[in-house]
């Protein structure tokens, strides 16, 4: 029993050590859930130009279709957003801050981006923290996916 704890124990650092766009699908089943809710339950929206051009999603025109879910709770908004079949953009928005994680169902974390609008300033995050984050995202959105 201690040796499985220990193993789950080293797993779970392993995955949060990657950096984002390492080659580990961190949590490949729970992104291909949450892609197919959105595309079931979702809504339709979009990514605007300035959006997808900082965090690298290919565009065509000032806007890129998507389906989308989101929820309030207390000061914290969360959108999740699947582009095409198989591009997630989860954005988190508290405490004028805006978090943004890009990610590929077959790979995880692609890219991670802060941005402070009464700064006009953006920051890509990379490491660890990055990946914590991220990953309480895709749990978070995996217990809305499951609970509808």
């Amino acid at each position: 029993m201690r040796g499985a704890v220990l193993a789950v124990f080293a797993l779970i650092c392993l995955s949060a050590s990657a950096a984002p766009g390492s080659a580990i699908p961190v949590e490949t089943m729970g992104l291909r859930s949450i892609a197919g809710w959105l595309q079931a339950k979702g809504q339709p929206g979009y990514v605007g130009a300035d959006v997808a051009d900082a965090i690298g999603i290919p565009r065509d025109a000032d806007l890129v279709d998507a389906m989308q879910r989101g929820f309030r709770e207390e000061e914290i908004l969360r959108v999740a957003q699947v582009i095409g079949p198989d591009t997630l953009l989860f954005t988190v928005q508290a405490d004028g801050e805006v978090y943004f994680y890009l990610s590929n169902i077959r790979g995880g974390l692609r890219k991670a981006l802060l941005s402070v609008p009464t700064r006009e300033s953006v920051v890509t995050l990379d490491g660890t923290e990055a990946q914590a984050s991220f990953l309480r995202e895709v749990r978070y959105w995996e217990g809305k996916a499951a609970a509808r």
